[in-house]
């Protein structure tokens, strides 16, 4: 065991910290572990951070979510919306307060901040590996994220450890619980990757049900940038025929969402039948009107993405949504860890999702 544990949520992950040390303390004789902490504001902005309880000697776990843009502070006398530049210095502050006392500190951060922003191709910063290495020379031990945009970042930190955990099974789970009709075969299931980026998400789901994938391309205008990006023209798909079949979508994250309606209407265009979308993280940035008009219109059955970063309260109600609860999963990591056990089985689940399939066709 590595030392007394400790979890600290800031206020952006307050909810799931809450749930997750209920877990631990049902698992553990009814002690908790959450360490009250506090970011207050001056009013120019400026911030600082406060760890209300003492971490000498204990293994800390800081819980964050950086994508949490529900929250805001004073500055001026005006309302500011926290960003994700807000969240990460917050974070910093945090491991600041605990002074280099505590055993070890881990960082758990379900979306990996700039983890978009995590390769050059032109004069441009790498956001992301400025992240890792900042972390790094501030005494983290290892960072845990969830479904990263590209698990290579891990090549930044070789010393220190950045656990890419897959939600994969949570997603088998819901799938195989809200619906029973589900063939599980090659001629009435496919998965589909919406991009060449989401193809080894793909691959590894579509080995596991023993099923075939395809993938779209995204077509893109490079003589031109539109909001940071180069346009998508259109969307290629590779593949054998999809018709009358149902279709898994997996890809990391939803954004706008545009690409992925687009995608789901092109499947819909070549016959597919039942069209069911994985997303780790749904962020909805343009709102929910195109998805409410894309359901209607009967190009998608469900959307499924997960409870680890903050949730818009309108999306919890939307008919065609699934929220995949991540909190036991959340917390039996840090159990582990902080028990010196293994996590290979928790971070890749293999062997559970087998499990689960065979249960689900017997």
């Amino acid at each position: 065991m590595s030392g007394k544990l400790g979890l600290i949520a800031l206020e952006s992950a307050a909810a799931n910290g809450k749930r997750v040390d209920d877990i631990l303390s049902e698992w553990r004789g009814g002690e908790h572990f959450l360490i009250p902490c506090e970011c207050p504001r001056f009013g120019s902005g400026e911030g600082k951070g406060i760890v209300k309880e003492s971490v000498r000697d204990r293994d800390i776990y800081i819980l964050v979510d950086i994508c949490n843009n529900s929250l805001t502070y004073m500055m001026d006398g005006m309302p500011n919306r926290m960003s994700p530049d807000d969240h990460y210095q917050d974070l910093k502050r945090v491991i600041a307060a605990c002074n280099g006392r505590a055993a070890r500190i881990s960082v758990i951060m379900p979306f990996l901040y700039e983890s978009r922003q995590h390769r050059k191709t032109m004069r441009e910063s790498l956001d992301c590996a400025i992240m890792l290495r900042e972390l790094e020379t501030m005494g983290v031990h290892e960072v845990i994220t969830f479904d990263a945009h590209d698990p290579r970042m891990q090549n930044v930190t070789p010393l220190k450890g950045l656990d890419n955990v897959s939600p994969s099974l949570q997603f088998t789970q819901s799938l195989l619980t809200d619906y029973e009709d589900l063939k599980i075969d090659s001629d009435h299931l496919m998965f589909v990757a919406p991009d060449e980026g989401a193809t080894e998400r793909v691959v590894f789901m579509a080995t596991l049900f023993g099923v075939n994938i395809g993938m779209f391309y995204k077509r893109r205008d490079y003589s031109r940038i539109v909001n940071g990006v180069n346009p998508i023209i259109a969307h290629d798909f590779c593949g054998e025929s999809v018709k009358g079949k149902d279709i898994i979508v997996i890809d990391d994250m939803i954004s706008s969402g545009g690409s992925m309606i687009d995608v789901a209407g092109q499947l819909k265009k070549r016959g597919a039948e039942r069209i069911f979308i994985f997303a780790t993280f749904g962020l909805f940035t343009h709102g929910f009107e195109k998805f409410d008009k894309a359901y209607e219109e009967g190009l998608f059955t469900k959307i499924y993405t997960t409870n680890l970063i903050w949730q818009k309260p309108e999306l919890l109600k939307k008919k065609y949504y699934g929220s995949v609860g991540m909190n036991r999963y959340l917390a039996a990591i840090i159990d582990t860890l902080n028990n010196g056990g293994a996590t290979q089985q928790l971070i890749k689940p293999e062997k559970r999702i087998s499990e689960t399939i065979e249960k689900y066709r017997s």
